[in-house]
Parts: structure tokens; sequence; C-alpha cells
């Protein structure tokens, strides 16, 4: 009996480090999930996930970045609570919040296109121009918003403008706040790049 023996190629360490990482950003997304507040007059609660989703375009690029989001996306659809208010399942995806959550996955990818101008070439983002940092997040959040709020008055059926003024006004100031803070953390290079 004769046996067989074929060499197995490694993954590189980049692969499994980058790998890691968006992993460890997709948990850190579910966790934020958990930091929700509620609003009065808005079914849309404020969660730090936004504040995530810039992080991973701005330290994995498009590629990583997305895959990061999409990871975080999957595990919710399959029931793990990491959606906010520890919600979970498809049914997630596609209720009034699902625009919001494809916008987050876009988001990332649309950061880290700016920020990297790479699929497969990852810079520093503390080198990054601020004028480049502050359009990529700006941009990346004119999408969610924009994902969101037209799926969230097509699932409400309420007229846009009525959306508007529930899912993203109330928003706007604390996602400034996540804009300053994802820029002061890529700039003080918290986060080592890959």
């Amino acid at each position: 009996m004769a046996t067989e023996r074929n060499s197995v190629e490694l993954v590189d360490a980049d692969t499994v480090g980058l790998f890691a990482r968006a992993a460890l950003l997709a948990a850190l997304m579910g966790a934020a999930s958990y930091v929700s507040i509620p609003l009065p007059f808005s079914p849309v609660p404020v969660t730090l996930q936004v504040l995530v989703v810039y992080l991973a375009g701005l330290y994995l690029g498009p590629l990583w970045g997305g895959a990061s989001v999409g990871l975080f996306l999957a595990a919710g659809a399959v029931g793990a609570p990491v959606f906010a208010e520890g919600k979970a399942g498809v049914g997630v995806l596609v209720g009034y919040t699902g625009g919001y959550l494809l916008g987050y996955l876009l988001g990332a990818v649309l950061v880290g296109l700016f920020v990297h101008r790479s699929l497969d070439r990852l810079r520093d983002p503390a080198e990054t121009s601020l004028p480049v940092l502050v359009g990529s997040l700006v941009a990346a959040l004119v999408l969610i918003y924009a994902l969101g709020v037209v799926w969230f008055a097509h699932v409400q059926q309420v007229e846009l403008a009525a959306a508007i003024g529930v899912a993203i006004v109330p928003f706007i100031p604390g996602d400034i706040l996540k804009i300053v803070t994802a820029i002061a953390i890529a700039k003080r290079g918290v986060i080592d790049p890959v």
C-alpha cells in the first residue's frame, strides 16, 4: 500500500494577522452594539457601531475592513446577539435598521478605499492627511445615512422627510463626535497598522 504525500501551502503571517484583526473588530462591533441608547422619538437607537466601522476601514482597508463588517453581519444573521440592543437574526437585516447595517459594510469599504487607495496595499492611517480622513469618514456616514433612511422609510412606510427627522437628524451630533474620535485614534497611532 503506497502513501501519497502532498505539500500544503501555509497561509502567510500577514493574512493571518489581517484575519485576526478583522475578527477582533467584528467582535468589537458586536460589543459596541451594547452601548445602545434608545431615543423616545425614534425606534433607531444610538450605538458606537459607526465608530468601529470607521476603524475597520482605517486600519484594515477596503477588503479586510469589509470582511470584518461582513463577519459581524453574518454572526448576527445566524443568531449571535450582536445587533443593537442585543438583537439577532435575519429579521434584523431586513427590519427597519437593515439599511444602516448594509451601510456599515459599504461604509467600511469606502473608508478603506479613500485612505488606502488600494485593495491589497495598506497604509498607516496616521500618515493620511486630515482632509482625506475627514472626507472619507463623512462620505461613509452619508452613505450609511442614505441607505439607512431610505430602507427605514420603506419598512416603516413613512415619508422620506419624516424618516430623516427621526432616523438621521438626532444622530448627527453623536456621529460628528465619532468622526472626531476615529480621526484622533488614527492620528495618534493608537492601533498599530498592519
